[in-house]
């Protein structure tokens, strides 16, 4: 009877619907010299499943907390990125800025040459009248 109660049990074992209790049931009839012959090739499963659970982790795990690196030079490239649009916006302000200064620079000059340019047409006129005033002696 009791073979054929640990038969069953097996079968739920391997089903994956025994019980804890039923379990231990197993492990207990395994561990014993006397199992029948057909079900010994069950035995070292059972008795590695015994000799597992005693099995104890004995390393010094360091409790270090992992760093995230990868946000932080996520956090750096949106930095870095932001910094050059803005400096490149400056930059591009200030030729701007300097290209006006320059034109109005220019249009100065300009109009200051053509003030020059009418001053020179005087001087060509006292020129000839010098001319004049020399020849007649």
């Amino acid at each position: 009877m009791e073979l054929d109660n640990i038969e069953k049990l097996l079968e739920k074992y391997f089903e994956a619907t025994s019980t804890v209790a039923e379990e231990q049931t197993l492990q207990a009839y395994f561990s014993q010299e006397k199992v029948a012959t057909h079900l010994e090739q069950y035995r070292p499963m059972f008795n590695y499943f015994s000799s597992a659970k005693e099995e104890r982790y004995t390393k010094q795990v360091p409790l270090k907390p992992r760093r995230n690196y990868y946000k932080w030079l996520s956090v750096a490239a949106v930095v870095v990125l932001t910094f050059g649009i803005y400096y490149e916006y400056q930059q591009q302000r200030e030729a701007e800025r300097v290209y006006q200064q320059t034109k109005e620079a220019f249009a100065l000059l300009a109009e200051n040459f053509g003030k020059g340019t009418e001053k020179v047409a005087y001087l060509q006129e006292f020129e000839v009248a010098k001319q004049k005033i020399y020849n007649n002696d």
